[in-house]
């Protein structure tokens, strides 16, 4: 008996339907941010290649390229994704709640250390191109902090705010340092209850509510 010949596919059945498709392409992209995002915060910008991310991600390496354009554009991605992090901690909080969001996303990190995203942010490239990025995801995170009480660009006494967002912003990624990488304690067994009354005083203190 003859097999019957296979019926074109029409419509959404015609080849891989476009949903599909670009299902697919967010699976591969985010596939490879992780895969180098880990790279990154590991091994550093000038020791990690291309091909690395790509095996790590278990994809072809001129996806790399389809994507990202380049291992430049893939980290400066890495270190966008990791300054939204950033925000969603410090810049997308009411500022009343600041204090907060800092003890949740410090006591989320737990035994796992430091995010590779924070890590990536702490880590010199040793490329100035990639550095530069760094400092502005940086830059944005505490300008925005200092948003939130009351901060505006050229106005008096702005650049004493925005150092003293700076500092708040140090200080927070210092307690997630000392917890994760030297294990102090009690600090490292501080439960998100524990640090939200210290981190309140510390940054109503620094930022006082405006």
């Amino acid at each position: 008996m003859t097999a019957e010949p296979p019926v074109p596919a029409t419509g959404d059945t015609a080849g891989e339907p476009a949903q599909r498709r670009r299902r697919d392409a967010a699976e591969t992209r985010q596939l490879l941010l992780d895969a180098a995002r880990q790279r990154f915060a590991r091994d550093g910008y000038a020791a990690t290649t291309v091909r690395d991310i790509a095996d790590d991600a278990g994809v072809n390496v001129a996806l790399i390229s389809r994507y990202f354009t380049s291992k430049e554009g893939l980290f400066e991605a890495c270190l966008r994704a990791a300054g939204d992090e950033l925000r969603r901690t410090t810049g997308q909080t009411p500022a009343d709640r600041v204090p907060e969001a800092i003890a949740r996303h410090i006591a989320d990190l737990g035994a796992a250390g430091l995010s590779s995203q924070l890590s990536l942010l702490l880590r010199s490239s040793g490329d100035a191109g990639a550095d530069e990025i760094r400092r502005g995801v940086l830059v944005r995170s505490s300008e925005q902090l200092a948003a939130a009480r009351g901060w505006r660009p050229g106005e008096p006494g702005s650049e004493q705010l925005l150092l003293r967002a700076q500092m708040a912003l140090a200080a927070g990624i210092g307690v997630a340092v000392l917890r994760s990488s030297i294990q102090l304690q009690p600090l490292s067994s501080a439960t998100e209850q524990d640090l939200v009354g210290p981190l309140r005083d510390l940054v109503d203190a620094l930022l006082p509510p405006h």
